[in-house]
């Protein structure tokens, strides 16, 4: 049986079964453990399974309704950690783009006592750096999406056009090593295409739960990427692929 057949079947018990036994799985197939292990890592670093002691298991749904207070308190630790690497790479006097994220929230708490300029659409970042003098904050305007707390659409998309984005801080709901980085929602993801396209550095700020993961809009190949700052628990195989890909990697 071919890899490709062999994985095909996997799904398809995976589907089945909810989760799957190594053993049983190369039982079924006639083939070695060790056989069956690497088509669970090839499998996962493609998004369609994750490997659990002993076997492997659906993956985790992204959720689309968690409120946005909910999420900025998920993984703080390692949403820090990734925040205070990142803020490593901002310069004097650059133009730098936050998005409305919550891992780039926590950015905030780190950037530089520097004279920059900072362009968003989420409305909690305006409010956190209102009293911060040193920096020109500039936000696009459009239209409020409550959820998110951030502005989105046409007239949001438009305003990029003035700006010469040094550095992109963004985060997204999954990032997988051939599809890129995709969002739940659409509107997101149009915008955050957009800001992509026109910056200098794009820097991926990703807890390791979300490599792997695809959500239902992409907005960024891999190869768009200029740099992934996530966490120590990252799978090393996902984050060898990425740097085969030309992505820096940065683990905090």
């Amino acid at each position: 049986m071919l890899a490709i057949d062999r994985q095909r079947r996997i799904l398809e018990l995976l589907e089945a079964s909810g989760t799957l036994r190594t053993v049983e799985v190369a039982s079924a197939l006639g083939v070695t453990d060790e056989t069956v292990r690497k088509d669970f890592e090839r499998l996962e670093r493609h998004g369609d399974l994750i490997r659990i002691h002993g076997g492997a298991s659906r993956p985790d749904p992204i959720r689309t309704d968690v409120p946005f207070t909910e999420r900025q308190g998920v993984r703080r630790r390692e949403k820090r950690a990734i925040a205070r690497l990142a803020a490593q790479r901002i310069r004097a006097n650059e133009t730098i783009f936050l998005d409305a994220s919550s891992t780039v929230l926590t950015l905030v708490e780190f950037l530089p006592d520097l004279p920059l300029t900072i362009l968003t659409n989420a409305l909690n970042i305006l409010n956190a750096l209102a009293d911060r003098p040193q920096y020109d904050l500039m936000c696009t305007g459009g239209l409020f999406d409550p959820r998110s707390r951030s502005f989105i659409g046409l007239t949001a998309e438009k305003s990029l056009q003035r700006y010469n984005i040094h550095r992109m801080f963004l985060s997204g709901s999954g990032l997988h090593a051939e599809r890129g980085v995709s969002e739940s929602n659409s509107r997101q993801a149009a915008f955050k295409e957009r800001v992509v396209a026109g910056s200098q550095d794009v820097v991926l700020m990703a807890d390791h739960t979300k490599l792997g993961r695809k959500a239902s809009f992409f907005f960024a190949r891999p190869g768009e990427l200029s740099c992934l700052i996530t966490d120590s628990r990252a799978d090393p195989g996902f984050l060898s692929d990425m740097q085969a890909r030309g992505v820096e990697v940065l683990q905090a």
